[in-house]
């Protein structure tokens, strides 16, 4: 604790604890050089456990690897008091599945704009060789401005790297894991989009498309390869039908058969939703958590300003107006036209006056 009361972690000031577990603690802090708020996962010293040191050092390393405005990013990894400690972004909102239990089911529009933005999260990931291997609700956060992004890197894998897991061992959440990762097989990119498909359909009908809690379950395998699941038509009828083949093709029970790429499923959505970009889709999910009392809209300071001028007319319309002389200026005219009658010899005289009274008439009636 430093002299002014306020507890630190290397340089960083502690606001809180955010989550607990036999693994170790996750706390909310700041970094006063940045002025910035941080998340500190730190990992328990008693632990003794090198395998869950190693993974705790590559999620660090997998998520230090990307810069993508959809993947939470890692500032710092260090040792403080003898246990390891990743510093990474602050998400200030919530995760995916904290909403969906307040909500049930997300509007269509909405989930597959947030399908779209884990979708560029995805992309980036893939396209520096990951596999990320548990994408699930609790692992996507929604920022209060309508940020979107995949989290957790623990059990990342880098098919370049060494495995911590062995052939024929799955490792995961069971309902959002693809038939081969149940099954122990080698992974490639489209494990995540068997995943993406899982989380699509949850979104957009408040359950999964398979329900199981246990990775050997043998009959849940061979639902998954056999297809057999509700499908959205029947689940959630409002939804596009697009959106319904976007599920389709991801939870297909062979690899080979779903999206041959990350890119392609990224463009099919783009494609389909009008080609928004990052900014509009941040845009629209932030007014519906707003509009839907799931999180609450972040708070805009306003300066005082005077009051804002009305726009100026169409050009069209102001042509069209005849104009009108202000009193000020149709006096000046008069004197002048006046002057300019008494120096001139060959204006008439009774003119002038004929000329001095339509003036008059015109001022008065401005007036």
């Amino acid at each position: 604790m430093s002299a002014s009361g306020i507890r630190k972690v290397a340089g960083y000031e502690l606001e809180g604890d955010l989550a607990e577990g036999g693994m170790g603690v996750v706390r909310l802090a700041r970094q006063p050089e940045l002025d910035r708020r941080v998340v500190l996962k730190t990992l328990r010293r008693d632990l003794n456990d090198p395998a869950a040191e190693e993974r705790f050092l590559r999620e660090a390393r997998a998520a230090a690897s990307l810069h993508h405005p959809n993947v939470v990013g890692v500032y710092d990894c260090f040792t403080w008091r003898g246990g390891r400690t990743i510093a990474q972004e602050f998400v200030d909102g919530v995760d995916l599945a904290t909403l969906l239990e307040k909500v049930g089911r997300i509007d269509p529009r909405i989930s597959a704009l947030l399908a779209l933005e884990i979708a560029r999260g995805l992309e980036e990931i893939h396209a520096r060789g990951l596999i990320h291997r548990d994408l699930k609700p609790s692992n996507v956060l929604l920022g209060r401005g309508g940020e979107v992004k995949i989290a957790d890197f623990g059990i990342a894998l880098d098919p370049k790297g060494r495995a911590l897991t062995r052939t024929g061992f799955s490792v995961g959440t069971p309902p959002y894991m693809s038939p081969e990762q149940l099954l122990g097989a080698r992974l490639d990119f489209r494990s995540d989009l068997f995943a993406f498909g899982v989380l699509l359909y949850e979104m957009l009908c408040g359950v999964r498309p398979f329900e199981s809690a246990d990775p050997e379950d043998e009959a849940l395998v061979r639902r998954i390869e056999a297809e057999r699941y509700p499908t959205l038509r029947r689940r959630a009828p409002g939804a596009p039908r697009y959106l319904g083949a976007v599920v389709r093709v991801c939870l297909r029970g062979k690899p080979k058969r779903r999206f041959v790429s990350t890119s392609a499923l990224r463009r099919t959505l783009e494609q389909r939703l009008g080609h928004p970009s990052p900014a509009d889709c941040r845009c629209a999910i932030a007014g519906w958590l707003g509009a839907s009392g799931a999180l609450p809209a972040p708070r805009r300071r306003t300066a005082r300003t005077r009051a804002a001028k009305p726009d100026p007319e169409p050009e069209e319309a102001t042509a069209r107006r005849p104009r009108r002389l202000r009193p000020g200026f149709a006096w000046a005219l008069l004197i002048a036209l006046a002057a300019g009658a008494l120096v001139t010899s060959w204006i008439d005289v009774e003119a002038v006056g004929v000329q001095l009274a339509s003036i008059a008439r015109t001022t008065r009636a401005a007036d």
